[in-house]
């Protein structure tokens, strides 16, 4: 599990991950460069689809459903890449009020092996670097 502190309101760390125009702007590690399609149908047994280019320009694909959604507290779904679907994992994202700002915990489970573990971590951990900086820019 993958736990960060956040300066801002809960509600802040809620539209990074459900607003597309906000996820568009933080969302993969480091070396994606770009985010240039996010769908998403934020309710029990909507979908979601991401499309981010990275710096070498191979384009990664991502979807999933939502399996639970509890506003400004919990988002759950499922995660797919487009180039390979049958390895299906599921991802909780929680986010807690806590004293100047909130907790944000994030479990990625059901991997289909540890190198897709490992490498998942890499992402998230990249990608939660991303979102502290968003979250501390005006635009946030």
């Amino acid at each position: 599990m993958l736990r960060r502190h956040y300066r801002v309101a809960p509600e802040k760390v809620w539209r990074a991950w459900t607003d597309p125009q906000a996820l568009k702007l933080w969302f993969g590690p480091g070396e994606i460069v770009s985010v240039p399609r996010v769908d998403i149908d934020l309710r029990v047994g909507g979908r979601f689809r991401v499309t981010m280019l990275a710096d070498d320009g191979e384009t990664h694909d991502v979807s999933g459903t939502y399996l639970e959604v509890v506003p400004n507290r919990k988002l759950v779904f499922s995660w797919a890449w487009r180039s390979t679907p049958e390895r299906e994992s599921r991802v909780t994202v929680q986010i807690e009020p806590d004293g100047d700002g909130c907790e944000l915990m994030l479990l990625h489970e059901q991997f289909f092996d540890e190198a897709a573990r490992d490498g998942h971590n890499h992402g998230w951990s990249g990608a939660l670097v991303k979102l502290e900086q968003w979250l501390s820019s005006a635009i946030a």
